[in-house]
């Protein structure tokens, strides 16, 4: 199994890999489980998510990327080799080319981070693009014609929003909230209305079971675990999904604000053809219940789901790698 070319999504959330004629091969969570005493990595994705909330003092189970970013680098370069190790095999003769997805607000430093990290971990080359870029080329959005279109992907912990045109962004905003902060916001209004005290998990399972971005008339229900507040002891309530469409509104207000600060700055050509096409939602935030009706609703323009939002960007990295020489001048390389 020689695979001479690897795409990685690389999120806060989920980190997606994509091989070129095989589609997505891996989705797994970017989570890294670190043992403190002896500095060494324990587990990465799923078997290190299940840590999470349930380690000793000795145990770290952490996510090492925030806010799209690197924020621990040996860490990241462990998890790349891990997942560059778990679609090549271990034993291989080539080294693959990387093709990582970096939020399009993202430092000179910070690209050159995930670049080194990339090679470190075992690329014969790595090259960055931007998310907002193989989003549009992941939800088969023809990005090289003269007409507008406007993507937004929304990610673990970036909210990214763009305007395309001629194989360029035109004019894009990035704004680090997004689904963890949903999960946050979540996890503090059932502390304040129910007294009750919940993990992570938890938090991200209520918002994917019945989250919901209007309330709705027909309200679903979930029930839930934690700690009583009060007493200590674990109690179990019943939760609404109106309950967490008012626990989220913030988030999605800002990211709403985001998407009109992106329309007010597009030129009127690409305007008029943002209005008759409509936007693209991509990431896994799309995903949540009743989005688009709300972003239409507030922004005036019509708005789409793409055909399968969490993996556009993986796809996007794909479609670049096999088309290398047309994409270059929106890519940066490194090697």
């Amino acid at each position: 199994m020689f695979i001479k070319k690897i795409g990685i999504d690389l999120g806060t959330c989920n980190s997606l890999v994509f091989a070129p004629g095989k589609g997505v091969v891996l989705n797994e969570p970017s989570v890294v489980a670190v043992s403190l005493d002896e500095n060494k990595i324990l587990a990465v994705g799923q078997a290190a998510k299940k840590m999470i909330g349930r380690t000793p003092d000795t145990i770290r189970a952490y996510r090492p990327l925030r806010d799209g970013v690197i924020a621990d680098y040996r860490v990241t370069q462990a998890m790349l080799k891990y997942f560059i190790d778990k679609t090549g095999g271990r034993f291989r003769f080539l080294k693959p080319e990387l093709m990582i997805g970096v939020p399009a607000g993202i430092t000179s430093t910070e690209q050159r981070a995930v670049i080194e990290a990339g090679v470190a971990a075992g690329a014969k080359a790595a090259y960055v693009a931007k998310e907002p870029i193989l989003a549009a080329i992941g939800a088969g959005i023809p990005i090289n014609s003269c007409s507008g279109h406007l993507i937004v992907d929304i990610g673990g912990g970036t909210t990214e929003v763009a305007v395309m045109s001629l194989g360029g962004i035109v004019t894009a905003h990035s704004l680090r909230v997004a689904g963890d902060e949903m999960d946050e916001l979540i996890s503090d209004y059932i502390k304040k209305k129910h007294n009750l005290a919940i993990g992570e998990q938890t938090a991200e399972e209520i918002k994917i079971k019945i989250g919901t971005a209007l309330q709705e008339k027909e309200e679903k229900f979930l029930e839930i675990r934690g700690r009583d507040l009060i007493s200590g002891l674990p109690r179990t309530i019943k939760i609404a999904s109106n309950e967490i469409a008012e626990a989220i509104s913030s988030v999605l207000g800002e990211i709403i604000q985001l998407i009109k600060l992106v329309l007010r700055e597009t030129p009127p050509e690409l305007s008029a053809d943002i209005m008759d096409k409509g936007m693209v939602l991509s990431g896994g935030g799309a995903l949540l219940n009743n989005i688009d009706k709300l972003i239409a609703h507030s922004t005036g323009v019509p708005c789409f789901l793409a055909e399968d939002p969490l993996t556009c960007v993986a796809k996007g990295t794909g479609v670049v790698l096999e088309n290398l020489e047309v994409y270059k001048k929106s890519i940066m390389r490194k090697k």
